[in-house]
């Protein structure tokens, strides 16, 4: 049951040797549930065959051994074919948020891109109360879940989620009470996987990722009958990245940092264009898949300003029916900040979860409310080629940016963030990902 074709040549060929042909067999794993659509039938995994390599150079044939594993191990449920690649993009991100900022890392991914990311810092009382958690109760990595799930919790309802530490018993009650589709940690305690094998009528799909799995330094896909290959994107994102300050200000803290390595991080693994913002070590709203780089901050920043205004005092107070369940109150509270907008049948059936009519969240007043977010840090995975994405991110509180530079306009949108008073590092490193 191995895919393969005629031998000649080696695992990873240097790209500097692409003109020669490259062999590679693959050993079935397992059958998947479907493709991308039920209709696509016909689904699996497999992984290299090293017995391909075994005569080759040790170092050939080493990597090939290594490459041939798998990089995680099914513990429970029947796994799908995105399913698995949120699973393998989510678990590289957290393990290299990990890796970069010594914290225990979270990621919720959907389609491909991640609605949210974080690391475990403490969550304050106001937002506590948003995310509906006691904070004292929770783990650094609980922590860490509940503030990559509450970046964007519409778009994380029936999300795959990362998670870069050994799975505790508080941070599984957290997942219980979630609208998830699966988890990949690099493992559990028992209490934990317990609880998380009992989701979803008990098919609910656990990984175990292994932290010691190495990937071919080549990557190779398969579109419309052509063959890709590349060399695959190892760079490491470091907060030394973020020295190179090039506005005036020069005043980026540490806690800017760390945003910004979260959020750079977090696009390289986010689809193309993308740009993210972050604040107190989570993302706070990202922008992905739009062709124009612009078009990408606009759609961060209107998932940030519904971060933000979730923290009013009128959408914490909302007094709900007696019964109404959490998600119901959730999106209630989504639907409340722009009440104005609403449909007269879609106000109806949002007007059931009370009692009587709330008082509307006036424009003024979200107006007045959003004047109090500062201090944002926005990532872009490549530069920004015109001033018009600083005036819209000055707009959504930001502070710091983090970006490649190498744009013909660099000097432009440098000059854009000195009228802004913000602080902004080139750190050299494009990290489109497709």
């Amino acid at each position: 049951r191995n895919i393969s074709s005629r031998p000649n040549h080696n695992l990873s060929a240097p790209m500097s040797d692409s003109s020669k042909d490259t062999t590679r067999v693959y050993k079935f794993v397992r059958n998947l549930k479907y493709g991308c659509n039920p209709h696509q039938k016909f689904a699996a995994i497999y992984t290299l065959d090293p017995e391909t390599w075994k005569n080759s150079e040790k170092d050939i044939a080493d990597e090939a051994k290594n490459a041939s594993k798998m990089p995680f191990k099914v513990l429970n449920g029947n796994p799908g074919y995105i399913n698995l690649l949120d699973a393998m993009n989510a678990w590289q991100l957290v393990l290299e948020l990990k890796a970069a900022l010594n914290l225990p890392a979270a990621a919720s991914f959907k389609h491909v891109s991640p609605a949210g990311a974080a690391v475990g810092m403490p969550i304050d009382e106001t937002l506590a109360e948003v995310y509906d958690v006691d904070a004292k109760a929770l783990t650094p990595l609980a922590a860490a879940y509940i503030r990559a799930r509450h970046a964007d919790p519409k778009s994380s309802f029936g999300d795959f989620v990362a998670l870069s530490d050994k799975v505790d018993e508080q941070t599984a009650k957290i997942l219980k009470r979630e609208v998830s589709d699966g988890i990949i940690a690099p493992g559990y305690d028992e209490k934990a996987l317990e609880i998380l094998k009992g989701k979803k009528g008990g098919k609910y799909l656990v990984l175990e990722g292994d932290v010691t799995f190495k990937p071919p330094a080549n990557e190779y896909r398969e579109v419309y009958g052509l063959c890709f290959a590349q060399k695959r994107n190892d760079t490491i994102v470091t907060k030394k990245m973020f020295e190179n300050v090039v506005t005036k200000n020069k005043d980026m803290p540490e806690a800017a940092v760390i945003d910004g390595v979260l959020a750079t991080i977090c696009a390289k693994y986010t689809q193309s264009n993308s740009v993210g913002f972050a604040k107190g070590g989570q993302m706070v709203g990202v922008g992905a898949g739009q062709q124009s780089r612009v078009d990408c901050v606009k759609l961060a920043g209107s998932k940030l300003r519904i971060w933000y205004l979730r923290q009013h005092p009128k959408v914490r107070g909302l007094k709900f029916k007696k019964g109404c369940k959490r998600v119901e109150r959730l999106n209630a509270k989504l639907s409340y900040i722009d009440e104005a907008d609403m449909t007269g049948p879609e106000r109806k059936a949002w007007l059931q979860y009370f009692d009587s009519a709330p008082e509307p969240l006036t424009e003024q007043e979200k107006k007045e409310f959003l004047k109090g977010l500062a201090g944002v840090t926005l990532a872009s995975d490549a530069f920004f080629p015109f001033r018009d994405n600083i005036d819209v991110a000055s707009k959504y509180g930001v502070k710091y940016i983090a970006q490649p530079g190498g744009s013909n306009r660099d000097q432009a949108v440098t000059d854009a963030c000195d009228e802004y008073g913000m602080v902004m590092a080139h750190h050299g490193i494009r990290v489109f990902h497709h």
